[in-house]
């Protein structure tokens, strides 16, 4: 958006703390940098890896299904090792259409940045998964595929938007702990690649991106083309406002998605949905307690023992933490949206990551110092 500097002061983030922000008081133009230009598509095609790996780095482009990893590392760190790309177009959470809205409108910037990909990482195979709820976009992306790139129809299956799922369901691939480069494999979200293609194509660095504004508490849900940095407040008015009083907000879907205290959080990079619930979404237990069911280990797609994570983050067991690879939960959801006592497993993981991450922190602390 154009418009002119007010601030730099400190906002409401989504992850629920606060971040220096550049405030940015619109003119209601939407007027472009003059440096803002188009690229010949032969001058793309004669382009080096470097150079569009560079070109997508300063365009700002990071992972847009949610993790936010910089999308220029991803693609740095994956030449030469990668022999399998895949667009990741699952979107298996509840309520969230924004990436099927945009495969459905737009699939050419999403194959057209998949085609960037490809002219880097010259990998052996490509890949676009789409769950087959999604025919629109099934249809719309098969009209503008071409040759060398394989679309498959996944079954719905929760949580199979997540990567290392997908490059299992793709590939028959198991990824250990790390990155899935370690197995021959990058994925990239839809949104990811439209935003490479609108950086490579036509010079337009990541300033939006496709929000679903839904849940109960909404007037008229829908998707919406939102600068980056939209407060929320907007994304509600812009769907009708709120039709009940809203009981939670949440920065995402319903299994993932973090609860926020204030309206006045903006929109980033990976934010794909605001979902906003009114009373009768309300399901709580009074004093949560475990029964040991197990229901939450029969649940978790990474094999996990929820349970026992559980336990150790209320103890603040460090060490036990580690044993239970508290790192590799990809925060899905599966386990507290089972789990009978309604204990906010998810909440409690995201604890102790916290917890190992601040410890490993410290650690390092302690021998760059004994180092000096």
């Amino acid at each position: 958006m154009s418009g002119t500097v007010t601030a730099i002061e400190a906002r409401p983030h989504p992850g629920g703390n606060l971040q220096t922000a550049i405030v940015i008081e619109s003119d209601g133009r939407n007027t472009l940098c003059p440096t803002v230009k188009p690229r010949d598509p032969e001058a793309v095609a004669a382009m080096s890896a470097e150079d569009l790996i560079a070109v997508i780095r300063e365009a700002g482009i990071t992972g847009m299904g949610g993790a936010g990893f910089p999308t220029s590392v991803k693609l740095s760190s994956g030449l030469g090792k990668v022999d399998t790309v895949i667009v990741n177009g699952a979107e298996c959470e509840p309520y969230i259409t924004s990436d099927d809205r945009l495969m459905r409108e737009t699939p050419e910037r999403v194959v057209g940045g998949l085609r960037v990909v490809l002219q880097i990482l010259q990998p052996k195979r490509a890949a676009i998964g789409i769950e087959q709820n999604k025919p629109e976009a099934i249809a719309a992306i098969s009209a503008v595929l071409g040759s060398g790139i394989d679309l498959l129809p996944l079954h719905v299956r929760y949580p199979q938007g997540a990567e290392k799922q997908l490059i299992q369901t793709v590939t028959g691939r198991c990824v250990p702990p790390g990155l899935p480069a370690h197995v021959g494999c990058a994925v990239f979200n839809a949104a990811t690649c439209a935003a490479i293609y609108d950086a490579v194509y036509l010079g337009l660095p990541l300033v939006r991106r496709a929000v679903t504004v839904t849940g109960s508490a909404i007037a008229k849900p829908g998707n919406f083309l939102a600068p980056i940095g939209t407060a929320y407040s907007d994304l509600v008015e812009a769907a009708g406002g709120f039709a009940l009083p809203p009981y939670k907000v949440l920065c995402g879907g319903p299994m993932m998605g973090i609860a926020q205290y204030t309206l006045r959080t903006a929109t980033i990079k990976g934010n794909n949905a605001l979902t906003c619930y009114s009373d009768k979404d309300r399901h709580e237990t009074p004093n949560p307690h475990c029964i040991r069911c197990g229901k939450c280990v029969e649940a978790c797609p990474m094999h996990l023992m929820p349970l026992f994570l559980h336990r150790a983050v209320n103890r603040g067991d460090l060490e036990r933490l580690d044993e239970l690879h508290v790192m590799d939960c990809i925060e899905c959801g599966s386990c507290a949206y089972g789990c009978p006592a309604g204990i906010p497993l998810v909440q409690s993981f995201r604890t102790g990551k916290k917890l190992v991450r601040d410890a490993a922190a410290r650690e390092k602390a302690k021998k760059e110092a004994a180092a000096k």
